[in-house]
């Protein structure tokens, strides 16, 4: 067997344990975040977090053949144009439908990846009526929460010491290191919700991977996005800015509930008092039983 032959074997090999090792961790993704080994993105819980990977999947997988075809074409040419392969060059100069296929083919490709791009803009920042109004206000190092549509609602979100989250899991919670936050964003389930986003400081980027939102918090400006999620959980997210030295500790924590569940929540907020925050999350964690996951999912569509 030739050695351009054995090339071209290892590449088909190479690229087919590739797609199966990406499907199979795209298969294992979860929701609301990243698991350990995880390849794919995080299951989606929003429409326009789906079309977003409905789109970047395709793109992902045309690149890819992209460069395995531009990789092809360089071992050819250095298999079978080398100076042993071919002792007496030829002396072509031109070739004029070549020439212009290597023009007019990429042009067609970026028109064919502009039009689903200009659509997802389009749903991504034509903005629904909202149920919910929520205005994230970025700190160094933590996010503050304002409930616009419920006066008095409004509080800090800081992430959790290590010894915290590793108390909760002693007791059977659900508190991933780096991300389980002390007060969490709580908003009810299929209901549109706007996310109002600035900064007292720097830049900060509130981002939900799961409902395809990334938004910067720029000091002196609102920014805006929105969600509808689709499924009961809790979904966590990132500052996706350089925001200074503690940048990669202030977590964003939403958790969907149902709505009677958000509306006893509320009531706790409005009540205020000095262990408004202790009664909030003493709801949400009585909240989390088998019952009332299985009442939450009869409203998911």
């Amino acid at each position: 067997m030739r050695l351009g032959d054995k090339v071209y074997g290892w590449l088909g090999a190479g690229s087919a344990a590739l797609g199966t090792l990406l499907m199979t961790a795209s298969a294992e993704a979860g929701y609301g975040r990243g698991d350990a080994w995880q390849i794919g993105l995080q299951d989606p819980v929003t429409q326009n977090a789906r079309d977003v990977y409905a789109f970047n999947t395709p793109l992902t997988w045309g690149m890819v053949a992209i460069t395995l075809f531009v990789l092809g074409l360089l071992l050819y040419v250095m298999l079978r144009f080398n100076s042993q392969a071919n002792p007496e060059p030829s002396h072509n100069h031109h070739n004029t439908l070549l020439e212009v296929a290597w023009t007019v083919v990429p042009i067609l490709i970026l028109i064919v990846i502009a039009i689903p791009s200009f659509k997802l803009l389009f749903n991504q920042y034509s903005y629904p009526k909202p149920d919910l109004t929520i205005k994230a206000i970025g700190h160094q190092w933590y996010w503050s929460y304002d409930y616009a549509d419920a006066k008095g609602v409004a509080f800090d979100s800081y992430m959790l010491k290590d010894e915290e989250t590793q108390a909760l899991r002693d007791k059977g919670a659900d508190a991933p290191r780096l991300l389980s936050v002390d007060n969490e964003i709580v908003v009810p389930v299929n209901k549109v919700v706007h996310v109002l986003v600035t900064s007292t400081d720097v830049i900060h980027s509130w981002a939900i991977l799961s409902f395809a939102v990334r938004t910067d918090g720029v000091p002196g400006r609102v920014s805006s996005t929105w969600f509808k999620a689709e499924r009961p959980g809790v979904y966590y997210g990132v500052c996706s800015e350089l925001c200074g030295k503690d940048h990669a500790f202030m977590p964003i924590a939403v958790r969907v509930v149902a709505d009677d569940v958000f509306a006893k929540w509320l009531d706790v907020r409005k009540a205020g008092g000095k262990d408004a925050d202790q009664k909030a999350r003493a709801l949400i964690q009585a909240s989390i039983t088998p019952a009332n996951q299985a009442v939450a999912a009869v409203q998911t569509p």
